[in-house]
């Protein structure tokens, strides 16, 4: 067996830590100072760089020009396309919607921002004031010549087509053919819903509405055209559709002592 040495177990258990090494600060502080120096000098040179790059560029000028100076947008009032002028005041026309009408004048009105020009039309009938702007005024149309009065005499004089279709769907057809403007067609929608002295033959209301509104068209246009009086003129009109005035009363054009509206188109 071998022997325990006692004195080099307890130098093992009681050994002393080695002394740690002694940090010399000197060195420590000139080491720093070396490294802001350093950093001193590397800013310094970024400095100088910046400042020659500065002067070496061309001088911007910040002041904005006039021409990219934003002015404050001033709104002018648009004007309606120059369109020559078809009719003259006191000339008669014919507006599909409305009938005959007279022209009073020739005006300017500022509708959505724009200056637009407008037909004043006066409508007798309705006791109203229509305004048509100029570039609209191929809805317009002149009266009829004498010819073509005469030719819508003759449709007048002939007979009656009369479909077999239901009335609804007729009554949509002369409503077209009234509101279309077209004095042939106008005469035909008279021919068709005249019942002349038949008494017997029932007519219904919207019958009789439209027939009194195509007539009504009809006689206004013959009149101006014909130059006639109001009764010479329901005269021939009615010896056309051979209606007798002594035992059935025409339909009778109703002139209302109102103020004149105003429609706008």
């Amino acid at each position: 067996m071998k022997k325990i040495n006692l004195k080099s177990i307890l130098k093992k258990t009681f050994k002393k830590d080695k002394p740690k090494k002694k940090v010399n600060k000197i060195k420590v502080l000139k080491k720093t100072k070396n490294k802001k120096e350093k950093i001193k000098k590397k800013i310094k040179k970024a400095v100088e760089v910046t400042k020659k790059n500065l002067k070496n560029t061309p001088k911007t000028n910040l002041r904005i020009s006039k021409s990219n100076e934003i002015k404050p947008e001033i709104k002018k009032i648009k004007k309606q396309d120059t369109e020559k002028k078809e009719y003259k005041p006191k000339d008669y026309v014919v507006y599909p919607k409305h009938g005959v009408g007279q022209i009073l004048s020739v005006s300017s009105k500022t509708i959505g921002g724009i200056e637009v020009q407008c037909y004043d039309i006066k409508f007798e009938k309705d006791k109203a004031i229509g305004l048509l702007p100029i570039n609209k005024q191929n809805n317009l149309r002149p009266l009829s010549t004498i010819n073509q009065v005469n030719k819508s005499i003759s449709i007048l004089k002939s007979k009656p087509k009369i479909k077999r279709s239901m009335w609804s769907r007729r009554a949509q057809e002369y409503e077209q053919k009234i509101t279309s403007g077209k004095i042939y067609e106008l005469a035909e929608v008279v021919r068709d819903l005249n019942k002349g002295d038949d008494l017997m033959v029932d007519q219904s209301y919207s019958e009789r509405q439209l027939f009194e509104k195509a007539y009504e068209r009809i006689l206004a246009e013959f009149q101006i055209v014909m130059n006639a009086s109001l009764e010479d003129t329901q005269k021939k009109l009615d010896k056309a559709l051979k209606r007798n005035l002594e035992t059935q009363q025409a339909p009778k054009i109703e002139t209302k002592a109102e103020e004149p509206a105003e429609i706008t188109e």
